[in-house]
């Protein structure tokens, strides 16, 4: 389960992304400097020809080599969803992750024509197989949401076969095959007209990601208006509109998927810096840390980190009454965060700027501690 949208705004385009997985499968937030060329590059199962790596900020799961989610030093920005397709990943051998597919795409494309082309090269040279999941053999193909400041593709895979089609201002995907006949770019296996909603596996009910895709698209369809807090509201949504407990925020306590990273991003058209906001864990009982690439919070890579955040959630799990109390700590925080911020990019001065982010996660250790975690 997972939930990515984009967003075009009057100076660039967001994005955003809430991580889905077992919810004992801590995920940290990178910044990989650049790294020379070499000849090969080994991802999680599969040795693929190497290159020149940019720098990207990324959220990984610990075990994992490849990414969720995250946005390179040209402003390329990248999510994967599961989907379910009629071809079985079962039946093919350990490949490509969506996750691999995503670091590639972040450390090798300079402009989101480049994600496209390198996205769909790889999953139709290399494939796709092998588990995406910490704890069971489960494998899965991905739909992919790739975006710069000036334009975005969402891209649907079933094994090697894909199409796309532009997001124009915006758009959203979760998990489920999402388009039909209105893709404008394909895989050679796929004729004029097809409608790849075909390929969609029946057994699996759509209705988890169609309510939640119902809440992601509100918020795109608001269009240039939307700004961080409205992303932030977004993926902290508890809505549910069919009673399954599937909201954006997912946090089920008898469901082995949860919450367990979120990013939002503000990717400039200008030039202007980069903007991140990242939250480790759920977003209704966390704190999303801003940051200006390269300058990422140091203490987001500490896996503990991540740890005292899920005590939260499963705090929470086990008495719902807490929710508040948690928010009542935390909310304070990151508004002040947020402030702080804001004064600082309008600064424009790197020291500044870089001051900011070795600081920003002590309020938050504090708060953390407050609440005994």
């Amino acid at each position: 389960m997972c939930d990515t949208l984009c967003v075009r705004h009057p100076g660039g385009m967001w994005f955003a992304k809430n991580s889905d997985r077992h919810p004992a499968e801590a995920q940290v937030l990178e910044w990989h400097p650049r790294r020379a060329g070499s000849a090969t590059t080994e991802t999680q199962y599969l040795t693929v020809p190497g290159a020149e790596a940019g720098a990207f900020l990324g959220s990984r799961p610990t075990w994992l080599w490849g990414c969720e989610h995250g946005v390179n030093e040209h402003g390329v920005m990248i999510g994967n969803e599961k989907i379910f397709t009629v071809d079985s990943p079962r039946r093919l051998p350990p490949a490509l992750l969506g996750m691999d597919i995503v670091r590639l795409v972040l450390e090798r494309a300079r402009t989101v024509d480049d994600a496209l082309d390198l996205c769909t090269s790889l999953v139709e040279t290399h494939g796709q197989g092998g588990s995406g999941e910490p704890f069971d053999d489960e494998p899965y193909f991905s739909s992919f949401l790739l975006a710069d400041a000036r334009a975005a593709w969402v891209v649907e895979t079933s094994n090697r076969t894909w199409v796309a089609k532009p997001a124009g201002d915006g758009t959203s995907i979760s998990n489920r095959v999402s388009l039909t006949t209105d893709w404008s770019r394909a895989s050679p296996d796929v004729m004029p007209g097809t409608d790849f909603d075909e390929r969609r596996l029946p057994q699996v009910p759509t209705n988890r990601a169609d309510h939640r895709l119902a809440v992601t698209r509100a918020c795109v369809a608001r269009g240039p208006v939307v700004d961080a807090r409205d992303l932030a509201a977004t993926l902290r949504d508890h809505t549910d509109a069919n009673g399954s407990g599937f909201s954006v925020c997912l946090h089920r306590a008898d469901f082995d998927a949860q919450t367990t990273a979120s990013m939002i991003v503000d990717v400039r058209s200008d030039g202007g810096s980069t903007r991140v906001w990242s939250c480790l864990g759920n977003p209704c009982v966390g704190v999303y840390v801003p940051m200006f690439p390269p300058a990422a919070v140091p203490e987001l890579v500490d896996e503990n980190q991540w740890h005292r955040f899920a005590r939260l959630r499963d705090r929470v799990e086990a008495d719902r009454a807490e929710a508040e109390r948690v928010r009542a700590v935390l909310a304070p925080v990151e508004q002040e965060l947020w402030t702080n911020a804001d004064e600082v990019y309008g600064t424009g001065r790197a020291g500044a700027i870089e001051a900011f982010v070795a600081n920003a996660y002590a309020p938050v250790d504090a708060a953390l501690d407050r609440l005994g975690v």
